[in-house]
């Protein structure tokens, strides 16, 4: 294996082989405390230069934007291309790359702060150009010690330059059963390609059995109207109650959920000691958790890998050792030549960024490469231009945008 360094007061980073993971800790990691101030710790744009004996470049030059508060999620706001980011203890705020600027969000929801729980995605409305609306989701308090996530819409108003505001928040959808566990909320937030229905990945909180239970909706991908109620057509229509909204089924603890460029759904699943998985998600499919799966549980107790005929569906493809994926997307730009189509995945564990193909049969997937950072990778976002923007996890993590290396 060669390793080559990029290395800067700034931002070292390791470009490593895909052949070379190493054993990870996924999202457990204890909660840091929130940083106090959510500016910039570097002047803004402070380019990474890579060090003159690389002999094979990485394809990419990184810049930090920024720092933040345990940021959760990014999402780039449609047309102008600013930059919205969620803080885990119940934050939100927006990076201008036009100017720089950094603002703040208000209007945000109160939340359960603690373990992976607290303030979770942003998304905008698909008819966010006319309409304002955007989705929230986030970890709430239930009854008792009991948690839950669940996804609001408001209207985004931005009548100052460093100020915008969530109005009129409403709640629309809430995991069920409600649970006392601080983890494996999930609550990231997509759309079909249509614009008509609405698709929420919902954890199994740590409780494994209920991902099979079609009576509650935990361990579940759920498809929705806009409203948030269960869509016409889902597979379990017909037995009514909270089963009318589930899309499948058998899953664990999603942290991407994304339609490829030919409206295919896939989901980036955190598996327990091993097994993460990336999947192709298919209407009524069973994805096997807790009863089979290509890892072990966290007490050394074996599960059973899945097999070829064991009735559930497998993975396009999984690691073992896990990269402990955040969030991805499926590339679509033209400024990292290659990469069309590509899942390119931020991973918490060891902190990579992972690029993955999906084979010609629309089924299967391999990895491809793998560069390594020095922090946990939360959240990716592609730029307009074809650039990416990544958030580190964590108190101060920074925005990094990735742009060809000249």
């Amino acid at each position: 294996m060669r390793n080559i360094f990029l290395t800067a007061a700034l931002f070292p980073v390791m470009l490593v082989l895909a052949s070379c993971s190493g054993g990870a800790t996924g999202d457990n990691a204890p909660s840091p405390t929130p940083a106090v101030s959510a500016g910039p710790t570097a002047p803004t744009g402070e380019a990474v230069a890579l060090p003159a004996e690389n002999t094979t470049p990485a394809p990419f030059a990184i810049a930090s934007h920024g720092a933040f508060a345990e940021p959760w999620a990014l999402t780039m706001e449609p047309g102008t291309g600013v930059i919205f980011i969620t803080e885990k203890a119940g934050s939100a705020k927006f990076y201008d790359p036009r100017t720089g600027r950094i603002g703040t969000v208000t209007g945000m929801p109160q939340v359960a702060y603690g373990g992976q729980g607290g303030m979770g995605d942003f998304a905008f409305a698909p008819d966010y150009a006319t309409s304002r609306t955007v989705y929230l989701s986030w970890a709430a308090a239930g009854t008792g010690d009991a948690r839950l996530a669940v996804v609001g819409r408001g209207r985004l108003t931005c009548a100052m330059a460093d100020e915008c505001a969530v109005e009129g928040l409403t709640v629309i959808w809430r995991q069920s059963p409600q649970v006392n566990s601080p983890g494996h909320f999930s609550h990231k937030i997509t759309f079909s390609p249509d614009g008509r229905h609405l698709y929420i990945a919902s954890g199994e909180r740590m409780q494994a059995d209920p991902a099979q239970d079609l009576t509650g909706n935990l361990g579940k991908v759920v498809r929705l109207n806009l409203d948030g109620t269960p869509a016409a057509g889902n597979p379990f229509a017909g037995r009514g109650g909270v089963a009318a909204e589930i899309w499948s089924y058998g899953h664990r603890n999603i942290y991407g959920l994304h339609f490829d460029a030919n409206g295919q759904l896939w989901d980036m699943e955190h598996g327990p000691r091993g097994g993460d998985e990336l999947n192709r998600v298919a209407a009524g499919a069973n994805y096997g958790w807790p009863v089979r799966s290509n890892g072990d549980n966290y007490d050394g107790s074996p599960i059973p890998d899945h097999t070829a005929d064991d009735g559930f569906t497998k993975p396009a493809i999984f690691w073992n050792p896990v990269i402990a994926p955040g969030d991805f997307v499926f590339y679509r730009g033209r400024a990292f030549a290659g990469w069309q189509s590509n899942a390119i995945t931020a991973g918490l564990g060891v902190g990579t960024l992972v690029r993955v193909a999906i084979n010609a049969d629309g089924q299967t997937a391999r990895e491809v490469e793998r560069w390594r950072f020095p922090r946990r990778l939360r959240d990716i976002a592609e730029g307009a231009d074809g650039s990416l923007w990544l958030v580190e996890d964590g108190a101060g993590g920074r925005l990094l945008h990735l742009t060809p290396a000249r």
